[in-house]
């Protein structure tokens, strides 16, 4: 039996080698497609994240004005109500000091008007006394006129 075959190794390698070649430029094809996907959805999210940070940029900027505006409405606002309030004060020293002088004023009145009164009544009670003793007198002298009227009328009839 004669096992001796011709073995064509060079045609068997080459085959392999093409059917490899095939695979390999498949599998490369596939991947770079695949790549090629992955990097397409990496730019779409890349660029989703920069719109996204560029509008986080714009609203923190916006929101750093406003906060910026606030605070200078605060500051005026204070300052406004410091002054405010100093004004305030002043005028409530001013009305403090203007009450103590009517009250002062009022005590020097209202002690000057009982003096009055005390001097009124002491007046009055003189007056009463004068008065009491003019009708003493008065009384005394219509009693001397109505006895002289009686001896009068006494004497005529006689």
């Amino acid at each position: 039996m004669d096992n001796s075959r011709g073995l064509d190794v060079a045609c068997i390698v080459e085959e392999f080698r093409s059917r490899y070649e095939e695979i390999a430029s498949r599998s490369r094809a596939e991947a770079e497609a695949w790549c090629q996907c992955q990097y397409q959805e990496l730019r779409t999210t890349a660029a989703k994240h920069c719109d996204n940070l560029r509008d986080v940029k714009d609203e923190l900027s916006e929101l750093t004005r406003v906060v910026h505006r606030m605070e200078a409405e605060i500051a005026n606002v204070k300052a406004q109500g410091t002054l405010e309030r100093c004004k305030l004060e002043e005028e409530v020293a001013a009305a403090e000091e203007w009450g103590e002088m009517a009250m002062k004023d009022a005590k020097r009145k209202l002690a000057e008007l009982e003096d009055a009164l005390h001097k009124a009544k002491q007046d009055m009670a003189c007056q009463l006394r004068e008065y009491q003793d003019l009708m003493s007198l008065k009384l005394a002298l219509d009693i001397e006129i109505a006895t002289y009227r009686k001896l009068l009328e006494g004497e005529e009839c006689r």
